[in-house]
């Protein structure tokens, strides 16, 4: 899933937690997991809704000022199903960084070894 740039940072911090898409056909499926480096948001919920369901409410939480700029950001193509997708910010991982890179005598020893 992609997001504006101006939206990512309060997807990072847990502000915007769902977002509404004009799409013909689900382009994420609950449970699936979708960079937004430096981490990832995992989906949690997946609803086909109407148009009517859009609230001013819906588009605040979805980090917008309001139906209009929602709507202008939401459509993806011809599409005219309408989703609300739920997820989560998952963070990377503070032990999956790479190992530390190994000193000269680190390195020589090494050699030496194999």
């Amino acid at each position: 899933m992609q997001f504006l740039r101006a939206l990512r940072d309060r997807v990072r911090r847990g502000e915007i937690t769902c977002s509404v898409r004009l799409w013909q056909r689900p382009h994420v499926k609950v449970g699936g997991r979708y960079a937004l480096p430096p981490g990832q948001i995992e989906v949690t919920a997946l609803a086909e809704i109407s148009l009517e369901d859009i609230t001013p409410a819906l588009a605040r939480k979805s980090g917008f000022v309001g139906l209009v700029d929602l709507l202008k950001t939401a459509k993806h193509g011809p599409g005219r199903r309408v989703f609300l997708v739920e997820f989560r910010y998952i963070r990377p991982r503070k032990d999956a960084s790479p190992p530390p890179t190994p000193t000269s005598d680190q390195q020589n020893t090494l050699n030496e070894a194999l």
